[in-house]
This record gives structure tokens, C-alpha cells and sequence, in this order.
């Protein structure tokens, strides 16, 4: 063989062996990946040619597959669609690329059956000639408690989370205003473009999540918690410690000016305790101890309990913001959850999930099997810690005094007879002139905590800057906690 033949030769065995290597990676390494792909709009269309599993809470269909006489064979229905929206999501080939949310996306390869695990479940069908069909998806979501949320946000622009804090199982989401997720999961692609155009066009974005993403808000009081937790996690403070109680606070290095929401000084006496600053949503008195604890302790302490990282449900939340860097006047305004700091529901149910869990914050889930057709458990999904956040004595003085907001404080709102309700309330301002945004974050029974609750109401709650956190999201947040109480 002359010397060009032999190179020529090598030549192609070493291309022979970069085509099977490159397509092997392909097949098997990136399949799954290349699955998920919202993109990839084969996998989109194949998940049509089997019976797609439903999605269940508490024991009922909310997402299913009817058959279709179209070319996609079957046609996906939502049962209380605009309730469930920011749930289940939609799918529809019809669309193209991009055209499936929520659960749908998420867990799209198991609800049309093509996951990995599914293999021999696949395998099974084809050999006993059963036709294919995708496994079902079993939500933690209580339907109850997820009506109860629905019911009780109304007509207010806003989001809501539930969860267990011990668990993080998530017992209800709910964002409004919402959507008929059936009209866009129709096969006649001009009525659905039609659809999707007016939701994309209308300004109150109905196509948020808003309980665990869009545009985020400033938390306002209700991270009063979290900078109240590093301070007694630092051991320089405790609940009686003592900060200085003017009516009017001067920002450092600044000519701006901070006054508490009464008008006035924060109770009686010069000097107010961190305990009373707390019950009381007195802006002062955190501002001072912000600036006193510094930025970095309290952005750590926030990230202990989750801020600025994203969290897969399995739906992907937006990651709730404090900023690093920040100067003395900027941290004094997150002290009281203004400034550059922003949150989720998702993200304040979990500070006071974590306060009520002892200090430990646990990994939100929303999923907990997936069953086969043929009715067999396929995959169990377990609960995870995030981390620590605080330790348990200091967590329980954070439950006394969350306890104190609601008995005889400004989140009264929350009341509910014959019950211990932990909560914070917070109305956050957004620039003079335009409507407050309003929260609360808690939890119930205080002694035996069965759901962490946040509820953020925006616009002002259609009251400009008239209502508060305690008038509008607390009476909300009642609602939802006795749902889950009276199970």
C-alpha cells in the first residue's frame, strides 16, 4: 500500500470513529437533554403519538389526553384550567418551539412516556402489543387548599405559595390574574395564535407565574425576619436588645430621610427593643440595625434561606435578589425590604418555613410519584433540606415573636380563633405616587407548624397606597392556613 493510501485510509477510520463517537454522545449522553429541549419540536410532536399521562392532585385529573382527530392524534384538556395555570402550564405542537410550560414541560418525558426510566415499561408495551402510553404525574398540591388560595386572591394582582415546612411540599400556587390554559392547548393554530397575542399584549402580564417568578417585588417588612435573624444568629443581640428610637432617621452618607409607617417614633421611650421594632413594623429601628450587622451578614443570612439561587420544583424559580456591595444608605433601606432587595412568595414561604422547622429550610417540591399506566409506582420523590439557616433556639425566639405580630401586633390580619398564628406582614412603597405592594409571610399552628404560607398582592391591592399588608395579603393568608387546618 503506497504511503497516500495508507494516510488516505487513516484518514477515514479516524473520521469513521469521530461520527460513531459524535453520534453515540448524541444517543445516549444527550438524549434525555435533547428531549427536554423545548426546541426540539420532533420530541414535541412524538409525545402526540401516545396517550400523555395526566397530571393528578388529590386524587383527580387536572391535565389529560382525550383523542383527537387530527394529525396529533390526541388532544390535551385542563380540568379549572385558569386555577391550575401556573401549575400545569399548557402544551401545544400547534405553536412550534417553545410551546409548553409548566408541569407539561417539566416533566415532559414521563407524561409522554419517553423518559429513561420508562424504558422497559416501553419495552413491556410493545411486546405485549399494548398501545404506548405516557406515565401519570401525582402533584403534592392540595385541591382544597389550592381552591381556597384561588378564591381567596380574587381579582387582586398578586401570587400565592403554600408548603409544608417541614417537607416542602407544596400545598398550593396560585398567581392572578390567570388564563385559560385551553385555549391555548386547541389544534387550530389561528384561534390559539389569536389567544396567546391578546395574553402577550395585555399589561397585566396573566402569562406570569407571579408566585414564584415575573417581575419580582421588594419584600418589604416581611424581611424584617430575615434581618432579624442574623442578628440574633451574630450573639451581639438578642430579642430585648435595644436600638435607639427616633421619629426620623437620616440615611448615612445621605440626605434621605426614613420615617416609621405610624409617622412617629416606635412606641414610647428613646430606646426601642428588637422584639417591639418587630411587632410593631417599625422602619427605623431596622434601618439602624442593618447598617449596624453590615451587608455581607445579612446577604449571607438571606442566602441561607434561599436567596439568590433558583430552585426546580420542577418548575424553575426566579432567584430572589440581595445584591452585594451595597453601601451603608442602601442597606439601611433593605432593612426594612426596600432598596435593591426583591423576593418571590415562593422565597418568603421559605423564610418562614424555615423559622417554623426549627431553623432548617427545606427544598420546595411540587411532585410526589410518578405512576405507570398500569398503576405502578415508577419513581417516588423524597423530601430535601436546603440547609440550616439558624439554629433552633434562635429560631424559636423568632417563632415568639412572629406569634406577638399577629396576637397583639401589625399582622392581626392573620387572626384565627383558637389558633397560634406566627406571621409578618409588610407594605412595600415603589416610587412616590404609585400603589404600595403588599405581603405577608407565616405560618400555623406556631406550636406545630402544618403550612408556611406568603401572599404578595400588588397594585396596591386596587387601593393605591391606601391598604397594607395586614388589611389585604394577611386576611388572604388566613384564608389559606385554615384550609390546610380544617383538611
Amino acid at each position: 500500500m503506497t504511503k497516500e493510501l495508507r494516510r488516505l485510509s487513516l484518514l477515514m477510520l479516524f473520521m469513521f470513529v469521530a461520527l460513531f463517537a459524535s453520534t453515540s454522545w448524541i444517543q445516549v449522553v444527550q438524549a434525555e437533554a435533547l428531549a427536554q429541549n423545548p426546541r426540539n419540536t420532533r420530541a414535541l410532536y412524538d409525545s402526540y403519538e401516545v396517550q400523555r399521562g395526566s397530571i393528578i392532585a388529590s386524587g383527580s385529573a387536572i391535565a389529560s389526553s382525550v383523542p383527537s382527530n387530527d394529525v396529533y392524534s390526541w388532544q390535551r384538556v385542563y380540568t379549572d384550567a385558569e386555577m391550575w395555570a401556573p401549575v400545569t402550564g399548557y402544551i401545544n405542537p400547534a405553536l412550534g418551539p417553545g410551546s409548553v410550560t409548566g408541569i407539561e414541560q417539566a416533566m415532559n418525558q414521563v407524561l409522554s412516556g419517553t423518559a429513561g426510566s420508562q424504558f422497559l415499561s416501553r419495552l413491556d408495551r410493545i411486546i405485549t402489543g399494548q398501545q404506548p402510553r405516557g406515565s401519570n404525574v401525582v402533584l403534592s398540591l392540595d385541591a382544597d387548599v389550592q381552591r381556597a388560595a384561588f378564591e381567596a386572591l380574587g381579582d387582586l394582582q398578586g401570587g400565592i405559595v403554600a408548603y409544608e415546612p417541614d417537607t416542602g411540599r407544596v400545598l398550593a400556587m396560585v398567581t392572578s390574574p390567570s388564563y385559560d390554559t385551553n385555549l391555548l392547548a386547541s389544534h387550530v393554530a389561528s384561534d390559539v395564535n389569536t389567544a396567546y397575542d391578546t395574553l402577550v399584549a395585555d399589561p397585566a402580564n396573566p402569562l406570569y407565574n407571579r408566585a414564584i417568578g415575573g417581575d419580582l417585588n421588594p419584600p418589604g417588612s416581611t424581611f424584617k425576619l430575615v434581618v432579624a435573624s442574623a442578628a440574633l444568629s451574630s450573639g451581639e443581640y438578642t430579642p430585648t436588645s435595644m436600638l435607639p428610637n427616633p421619629a426620623v432617621y437620616q440615611l448615612p452618607q445621605s440626605s434621605s430621610v426614613v420615617y416609621n409607617a405610624s409617622g412617629g417614633a416606635c412606641g414610647p421611650g428613646a430606646e426601642v427593643s428588637i422584639a417591639d421594632a418587630l411587632r410593631l413594623s417599625c422602619n427605623i429601628p431596622f434601618a439602624e440595625l442593618a447598617v449596624e450587622l453590615g451587608d455581607n451578614a445579612i446577604r449571607e443570612e438571606a442566602e441561607k434561606f434561599g436567596f439568590n439561587a433558583a430552585f426546580e420544583l420542577p418548575l424553575v424559580s426566579t432567584p430572589s435578589s440581595y445584591p452585594r456591595a451595597l453601601d451603608d444608605p442602601q442597606t439601611a433601606l433593605t432593612g426594612f425590604g426596600q432598596g435593591q432587595v426583591t423576593a418571590t412568595p415562593l422565597q418568603m414561604a421559605m423564610v418562614s418555613g424555615g423559622i417554623a422547622n426549627g431553623g432548617v429550610v427545606m427544598n420546595p417540591r411540587m411532585v410526589d410519584r410518578v405512576i405507570g399506566p398500569d398503576l405502578s409506582v415508577q419513581e417516588t420523590m423524597e423530601s430535601t433540606e436546603y440547609g440550616r439557616a439558624l439554629d433552633e433556639d434562635i429560631a424559636a425566639e423568632l417563632v415568639a415573636m412572629m406569634v406577638a405580630n399577629v396576637s397583639d401586633g401589625a399582622a392581626s390580619g392573620a387572626r384565627i380563633d383558637g389558633v397560634d398564628v406566627a406571621g409578618k406582614t409588610g407594605t412595600a412603597e415603589n416610587g412616590a405616587g404609585d400603589p404600595y405592594t403588599l405581603w405577608f409571610t407565616g405560618f400555623a399552628p406556631a406550636d406545630d407548624p402544618q403550612v408556611a404560607v406568603a401572599v404578595v398582592v400588588e397594585d396596591g391591592g386596587g387601593q393605591g397606597q391606601s391598604g397594607s399588608g395586614n388589611t389585604i395579603a394577611a386576611p388572604i393568608a388566613k384564608k389559606v392556613m385554615e384550609a390546610v387546618l380544617t383538611r
